[in-house]
C-alpha cells in the first residue's frame, strides 16, 4: 500500500487559507465518499483497504467498523460545512473503496441524504457507488435508487475465469450480467470496470472480455491498464517469477483492440480509459477531477481539492475516526502554485477529447504542437481549430506529449497507466 505524499502541516480545524475560501462556490462541488472494508484483500491492489482480519480489534472502533462508518463519515460532512460555508448544491456524489456496497444500502442512502442536507443537490446530480458483482443484489439497488443513487459501477474486471483468478477477484463472471440485469431493473445507469494487461492473459482472452461486456450493453465502459504495484501479492509473484510482467507493447495491443471493438459497438472515448454511449453517459464526477473542479473527500485516505487547496486525510480506519472527533483528520496538504495548477490543466486536459485549448500553453509548448502533429500524436485539424487532441497512438504515448506541451518537464516513465 503506497505512502501518502508528503505535504505542508494541516491546520487541526481544517480551515482553508483566505482566498481559497473566497473562492467556494466558484467552481462545480462534489463529494467523494472512501469506504475502506473488502471481505477480500485482491492480489494486485494496493488501494486504501482493510478486510475484517487486518483490521484486528479496532474493526470494532467508532468509525472503523462496516456498522459505525457511515456515522462517522456523516460527522466529516459537518466539519466540511463549518470549513467551507456555503458551497454550491452538490452536482456529483462517488462512493467508492474498498466494496461500498458492503455497507447496507440504508446507510448509503442515509449518507446522501446528509449530503442533502446540508448543501442540497443540483437537479441533475449525479450519484455513483461502486459494487463488486457479488455485493448486490435486485432489493439492495432498488434500495439505492429509491434513495437518491443514479448510477453502479461494477468492478467486472474481465469475463475470463482464469484471469480472474491471477487477480485473485472471487466473484462468479455470471453474476456481472444478473448484477446489470437488478441494475436496470432498478433504473440505475451502468458503469462496467475493465482491467486488461493481466499477467498471462491473452489478447484473444481480452477479446472476450470486450465482447462479453459490450453484450450487456452498459452505458459507460471503463479500461485500465494493470499495475503491478510493489508491495502486492501480484508483485511478490511476478518478482519469484511465477508469473510473467505486463509488457507496454501487449498493453499497448490491448488498448488499441479495446478502443476499435468499443467504438464499432457505438461507444466513444472521452478520456483515455473510459467510453460511454453518449456524452449524458459519460462519468461527471470523474470528469470534475480532470478539469480540476472543487471536491470534499470524506474517509480514510481521502484527497480533497478546493480553490487550488489539496489535502489528503490519515489513511488507517481507526486513526482517521480518532483524529476526526477532534477536528481535521488530514494528514497534510498542499496550496498549489499557479505553475502547479497550469501543469495540472495540461496534463489532466489532453486527457479529454475535447482536448486542451492551445492558449493555455507557454510559448514552448505552443512550439511544440507541430512536431506532434507531425509524429502522428496529435490531431492536426483539432490543433488548427485551437485545440491539442490526442490521436490513438497519442492516448499510447499521452505522457511523452505532457512531457513537450509542459516546459522543463520530466521525461516520463510510463505512458498508459492508470493514474
Amino acid at each position: 500500500m503506497p505512502a501518502l505524499p508528503d505535504g505542508d502541516e494541516a491546520p487541526r480545524d481544517g480551515v482553508l487559507p483566505p482566498t481559497a475560501r473566497a473562492a467556494v462556490g466558484e467552481r462545480p462541488f462534489g463529494i467523494y465518499l472512501h469506504v475502506p472494508f473488502c471481505t477480500v484483500r485482491c492480489g494486485y491492489c494496493d488501494f486504501n483497504t482493510y478486510t475484517a482480519t487486518e483490521l484486528g480489534p479496532v474493526g470494532g472502533a467508532k468509525g472503523a467498523s462496516v456498522a459505525t462508518f457511515v456515522d462517522a463519515a456523516i460527522a466529516e460532512l459537518d466539519l466540511a460545512g463549518g470549513v467551507l460555508g456555503s458551497p454550491p448544491p452538490v452536482s456529483t456524489v462517488f462512493v467508492g473503496g474498498g466494496t461500498p456496497t458492503l455497507l447496507p444500502p440504508e446507510d448509503l442512502v442515509r449518507f446522501l441524504a446528509a449530503v442533502r442536507h446540508r448543501w442540497g443537490l443540483t437537479e441533475d446530480v449525479e450519484v455513483t457507488t461502486e459494487a463488486n458483482p457479488d455485493s448486490v443484489t435486485a432489493e439492495s439497488l432498488r434500495t439505492l435508487a429509491d434513495g437518491g443513487f443514479t448510477r453502479v459501477s461494477l468492478g467486472m474486471q474481465s469475463a475470463v475465469p482464469g484471469v480472474l483468478a491471477t487477480l485473485d477477484r472471487t466473484h462468479d463472471p455470471a453474476n456481472v450480467a444478473k448484477a446489470v440485469a437488478a441494475a436496470r431493473g432498478a433504473g440505475l445507469a451502468v458503469s462496467l470496470d475493465l482491467i486488461y494487461g493481466t499477467p498471462g492473459e491473452t489478447l484473444q482472452e481480452w477479446g472476450t472480455s470486450l465482447e462479453t461486456a459490450v453484450a450487456l450493453e452498459p452505458d459507460h465502459l471503463s479500461a485500465y491498464a494493470l499495475t503491478v504495484e510493489e508491495g502486492t501479492k501480484l508483485a511478490a509473484r511476478v518478482r519469484r517469477g511465477e508469473l510473467p510482467r505486463p509488457t507496454d507493447d501487449d498493453e499497448a495491443d490491448k488498448y488499441e483492440l479495446a478502443d476499435e471493438m468499443l467504438g464499432a459497438a457505438g461507444y466513444e472515448w472521452y478520456e483515455i480509459s473510459n467510453w460511454s454511449r453518449t456524452d449524458a453517459d459519460r462519468c461527471r464526477h470523474n470528469e470534475a477531477y480532470w478539469r480540476s473542479d472543487d471536491w470534499w473527500g470524506v474517509g480514510p485516505g481521502a484527497h480533497s481539492h478546493v480553490a487550488g487547496v489539496r489535502w489528503w486525510n490519515v489513511k488507517h480506519p481507526a486513526t482517521w475516526a480518532q483524529r476526526l472527533a477532534e477536528g481535521s483528520p488530514a494528514a497534510a496538504r498542499e496550496l498549489l502554485t499557479r505553475e502547479q495548477r497550469t501543469d495540472e490543466e495540461i496534463l489532466l486536459g489532453v486527457r479529454l477529447r475535447e482536448g486542451l485549448p492551445t492558449d493555455r500553453l507557454d510559448p514552448d509548448g505552443r512550439r511544440a504542437v507541430a512536431g506532434l502533429v507531425a509524429d502522428g500524436l496529435v490531431d492536426g485539424r483539432a490543433a488548427i481549430g485551437g485545440h491539442v487532441r490526442l490521436t490513438r497512438r497519442g492516448r499510447l504515448l499521452a505522457d511523452t506529449v505532457v512531457h513537450h506541451l509542459i516546459a522543463g518537464a520530466p521525461e516520463p516513465e510510463v505512458s498508459t497507466r492508470r493514474a
